[in-house]
This record gives structure tokens, C-alpha cells and sequence, in this order.
């Protein structure tokens, strides 16, 4: 179910996505609300699931997260339900999405070394075959998503 937002809601989400810890007075300034407002609407946006939590951006590299890559698994349908589980479990997988194409799944995952992604590849090759795709440079990192025509 789609939900309606206006204009000062979209501002409301930029402000947020830019800085989840910005304050209330802030982004109240901001919009020319008052912050009782201002937080009954990010409230409704939270109930409407439109905002689903908030988030701090860690930089990876400093972590010792050095290897990035994207696998292309080919899962068979009948293993799905062996497979989502364990996939959940996965700490090093970033992402994991069911597509269309030749491959069934592309799982974005973060290693410290290219010895942990193999094993995770080879762990992962017990459902099916994969295609893998290590990245040398992110020239777009994840952002959010356009609030209005403009920004497409």
C-alpha cells in the first residue's frame, strides 16, 4: 500500500538520510514547523513504514573490510527454503537479492581477505554455481532514493 507524502514529509526524509542524528529544532527550522510537528510526522512516517530505522555510515576499509564483491548465485527453486536461512545467518553478506537472469541470487559481501571470500564461495557452491565480481572502486556509493522528479 502506497502511502501519501507531501512535500515537507520529503524534506523531512532528505534531512534524515543526509544526517539520521540531526535534532528535531533543526530540521523544524528547517521545514518552518514547530518540533512537536516535526516529530509527529516523522512518527507517522516510522508507523507507515515509509522510515524504517536509522542507521550509522561506517567505513568499511577501517573496519579491515578491504575485499567488496558481488556473487551471482544460480539457486534452484526447491532449494530456497534451505538456502534463505542460510544466507541470513551470513555476517559477511552486506545484501542478498532475488533477480532475474541466468543467476537466481546477487549477494553483496564485505571480507577482510580474498582467502575468506573463497571460502565463503566454495561454502556457497553447495547450492549452486556462481559467477563473482570483485570491486576495484566504488564510483557511486549507496545513497538514498529519489524523493521527487527532480532528482532523477
Amino acid at each position: 500500500m502506497r502511502h501519501e507524502i507531501d512535500h515537507i514529509d520529503e524534506q523531512i526524509i532528505k534531512l534524515l538520510h543526509n544526517n539520521a542524528r540531526i535534532p528535531l529544532k533543526s530540521i523544524a527550522n528547517q521545514v518552518f514547523l514547530s518540533s512537536p510537528a516535526v516529530s509527529a510526522r516523522i512518527e507517522r512516517l516510522e508507523q507507515a513504514g515509509i522510515i524504517m530505522g536509522y542507521t550509522a555510515k561506517v567505513n568499511p576499509a577501517e573496519l579491515g573490510y578491504h575485499i567488496k564483491a558481488f556473487i551471482n548465485l544460480e539457486v534452484n527453486p526447491d532449494q530456497k527454503k534451505e538456502f534463505y536461512p542460510y544466507i541470513k545467518k551470513c555476517n559477511n553478506v552486506v545484501e542478498c537479492n532475488c533477480v532475474t537472469g541466468e543467476y537466481a541470487m546477487l549477494i553483496e559481501v564485505m571480507f577482510k581477505s580474498t582467502e575468506e571470500l573463497d571460502h565463503f564461495i566454495g561454502d556457497l557452491q553447495t547450492f549452486g554455481s556462481t559467477k563473482t565480481q570483485i570491486v576495484f572502486s566504488t564510483s557511486v556509493e549507496h545513497r538514498g532514493i529519489p524523493m521527487s522528479e527532480d532528482e532523477i
